[in-house]
């Protein structure tokens, strides 16, 4: 009975994908009730909401939005019912032709000749659909509903056709619900790593090199101290490093494939005569460097990790923050092996995420990707790879979601999806098993039986790219990133001119020890100091003061915790290196 109870809420996502579609259609009502010159395009559900596009020439303002909002209740009210009906070709061309709607008639026009043209009807508004949806418009909750945004947006995707207006928003079964998402909205606009980038000093952008990020000062030492993170954590697990070389030739990229697959998305050039490309992945250059010289079973499996700069025509306008870039910095590994081996790397590579997720405090779910339609290689070769994942993630006591079809087309994976402090996810880590790029580079090894054979490769990335998790984590921190990844640690805040000589000598012994401090030696009040170094989400400030220095101590404030009371130089020191070497989340 609670199985079936669980279909009709939002635990269902079905369930909430009806709902979401439906309250599109009370949207697309309730515009032509109260515009009715604009034209309908299509009005999908969406992972966060949903969304309709209308052919009118402006955006419609907030004020013109909480008349949408309003309109849509009274039509919940009304409790329409939502009837399904199907038409011939002709006639349904004829009843949207006679309702004015071109974009409707495109729609059919381009619709299989044996295709169902459905409709559903809600009170005296018609909408091409297929469905599913809702039975009546009242089961709709009103004072749950909320119109988030009014964007651009082109006519199928298409820039060369008309421009539309996208009205996007949201709805729950409660209005607490609605309040609880909204709060969420807010609290991540605050935590918009754009809005804190700027503030905090770590990287900008700007229109000479768009989706090519500049990274500041304090920005690099966070990204070099993530990426010595990387290392330490690499090493430890069994990988070399290498770096290949960030252009390389058309012949290459024809051998991998990208050519024929990737090409509008590669930067290219021509060298004497020669065509050449910017890399938008490293796994090329990693072949070239296996089949560098000859390798045994012995050497299997081989780990071999680069943090190379690629490269990637993306669209301007799906250009966002680090989270969509044209240049970045991929975290990759291969990992070359015997196909008996391939269980035990692939549990080793799970074990290495779980110790670097655990460090930002990032829990994560597990999808499996299956095979794809368009895949290269045996059928049963892909069933044992697919197995092979299952069966390493489950002797992990790993749960899972299988991701049908959506493997590469060289390979099945698991996707890593990260789930923030605000409960958002972000497909960062991936694990791809690849039969096809070692034929296609001839790799070989020889085995314990004298012969030359294939080996199988792993591609994984554990952030996904450094400057993508550099947004992840400034966002899922709020900006207050813990003590051992600050950029810094420590500010020493002198009270009077008399303690800044005190202040600069205890500076001074923590740096010497490695830590990352600043003395602010400006002519303000405590009050102000404390208050802005707590802006700049600085971990630690020492107040210093005439006491301190007649008795050598600090008084160190915490940005959370606060005052933690006067102490010796030497115990301070000995609770920022406890911090910082346990890479506590503080």
């Amino acid at each position: 009975m609670s199985e079936e109870k669980n279909l009709y809420t939002f635990e269902n996502p079905e369930y909430r994908k009806t709902y979401w579609h439906t309250c599109s259609h009370v949207l697309a009502q309730a515009m032509k009730r109260l515009h009715p010159e604009v034209k309908l395009a299509i009005g999908p559900a969406i992972e966060n909401g949903f969304y309709y596009d209308f052919d009118t020439p402006e955006p419609f303002s907030e004020t013109q939005l909480a008349e949408l909002e309003a309109e849509m209740r009274k039509i919940c009210k009304e409790k329409l019912k939502l009837e399904r009906f199907e038409l011939p070709r002709a006639e349904a061309l004829a009843l949207m032709e006679e309702k004015g709607e071109p974009y409707k008639v495109e729609l059919i026009n381009d619709l299989p000749e044996d295709a169902v043209i459905s409709f559903y009807r809600q009170g005296e508004f018609t909408d091409l659909c297929a469905g599913p949806h809702l039975d009546s418009t009242g089961r709709i909750k009103g004072n749950a509903i909320k119109l988030t945004a009014c964007n651009a947006a082109y006519w199928r995707g298409d820039s060369n056709r008309q421009t539309l207006q996208r009205i996007y928003g949201v709805a729950f079964p409660k209005k607490d619900e609605l309040d609880e998402y909204l709060a969420k909205i807010e609290e991540a606009k605050k935590r918009d790593h754009r809005k804190l980038g700027r503030e905090l000093g770590l990287f900008m952008l700007r229109d000479e090199g768009p989706g090519f990020p500049f990274f500041l000062p304090k920005g690099m030492v966070l990204r070099n101290t993530l990426i010595d993170y990387w290392r330490q954590v690499h090493k430890r697990y069994g990988y070399v490093e290498i770096s290949t070389p960030m252009m390389l030739n058309r012949q290459l990229w024809e051998r991998s494939g990208h050519w024929d697959h990737y090409k509008d998305n590669m930067y290219t050039t021509v060298i004497d005569g020669t065509d050449f490309a910017i890399k938008p992945m490293n796994c090329p250059g990693g072949m070239l460097v296996y089949s560098s010289q000859p390798h045994s079973y012995r050497d299997l499996p081989l780990r071999v990790g680069e943090l190379g700069l690629v490269h990637r025509h993306e669209l301007s306008g799906a250009l966002h923050g680090l989270f969509r870039v044209r240049c970045f910095t991929q975290d990759d590994a291969h990992i070359f092996m015997t196909w008996d081996q391939m269980k035990d790397e692939i549990k080793n590579v799970v074990r290495l995420f779980d110790e670097v997720y655990s460090v930002f405090g990032l829990s994560y779910q597990i999808e499996v990707s299956t095979m794809p339609e368009d895949h290269m290689g045996d059928e049963k070769d892909w069933d044992f790879a697919t197995e092979t994942l299952k069966a390493a993630v489950e002797e992990l006591g790993k749960d899972y979601v299988i991701n049908e079809g959506d493997g590469a087309f060289y390979g099945p994976k698991l996707d890593f999806h990260l789930a923030d402090s605000l409960g958002r996810t972000w497909q960062c880590g991936t694990i791809q098993l690849d039969m096809q790029l070692p034929e296609r580079f001839e790799l070989e090894y020889v085995g314990e039986d004298g012969e030359k054979h294939r080996p199988v490769m792993i591609h994984r990335v554990v952030l996904g790219s450094i400057e993508r998790f550099i947004g992840v984590i400034t966002e899922h921190f709020a900006g207050a990133f813990p003590t051992w990844l600050s950029p810094v640690q420590v500010k020493v805040l002198p009270v009077t001119d008399r303690a800044a000589e005190y202040a600069d000598q205890v500076a001074s012994k923590l740096d010497n020890m490695g830590f990352r401090v600043e003395v602010d030696h400006r002519n303000e009040k405590i009050g102000k100091k404390i208050r802005e170094a707590q802006l700049e989400k600085v971990p630690y400030m020492l107040v210093v003061g005439d006491r301190d220095m007649e008795n050598g101590t600090v008084s160190p404030r915490h940005r959370a915790d606060g005052d933690l009371g006067a102490m010796s130089f030497d115990e301070f020191a000995a609770l920022l290196t406890d911090v910082v070497n346990t890479k506590a989340k503080k």
